[in-house]
């Protein structure tokens, strides 16, 4: 059990540097690997680049939650399997709808 949570852990940390990344830079992070395609800096959309920061801070909330509700059996958790996906839709209805 232990073992398992470390080595979760360690796999983890790459994933985060790579959701922090696309927070604080998303321009960069949505190009990425894509640059060739274009003759000319692309420009990308507000709307794009506020998707992508919500997407990257979504997953560095809810990939705790899921975790630990995976390895721990905590039953009040549970409810935060039910919770998150209505405060996803939400947010996503607020993003959207700002323009």
């Amino acid at each position: 059990m232990v073992a398992n949570i470390i080595l979760t852990v360690i796999f983890m940390i790459p994933l985060y540097a790579l959701l922090i990344w696309t927070y604080c830079c998303p321009e960069e992070s949505i190009l990425f690997g894509k640059r060739w395609m274009y003759n000319d800096e692309p420009e990308i959309s507000r709307t794009g680049i506020r998707y992508a920061k919500f997407s990257a801070l979504t997953a560095m909330v809810g990939l705790p939650i899921v975790i630990i509700i995976l390895f721990l059996d905590i039953p009040h958790l549970r409810l935060a399997i039910i919770l998150f996906p209505i405060a996803f839709v939400i947010g996503a209805i607020r993003m959207f709808s700002e323009e």
